[in-house]
């Protein structure tokens, strides 16, 4: 298992800026781990159903990272993502 490149995190972690892809990358994870903490973003239920221990470690620090990244997005609201208004 190889270390995260900028291009991994590019390719898998949309509208993440350069402190999040060098956070992220800084964890030491790996691909899989990436995935393993966008798997528990998604949905916690069948990763519990599968009787898997909680987020811990690199992954627990990404599941924290990308938790961050969602909550600022969701914060910047449509116009952040480059949706202009309409001109009316």
């Amino acid at each position: 298992m190889t270390r995260l490149s900028r291009d991994d995190v590019v390719k898998a972690v949309d509208h993440a800026d350069d402190v999040t892809i060098a956070q992220i990358i800084g964890t030491g994870a790996t691909a899989e781990e990436l995935a393993e903490a966008q798997a528990w973003l998604a949905n916690d239920e069948p990763m519990i159903n599968d009787l898997r221990p909680l987020a811990q470690g690199r992954v627990r620090e990404l599941v924290d990272i990308l938790s961050e990244l969602e909550e600022d997005e969701a914060e910047a609201g449509p116009a952040k993502a480059g949706s202009a208004p309409a001109a009316g």
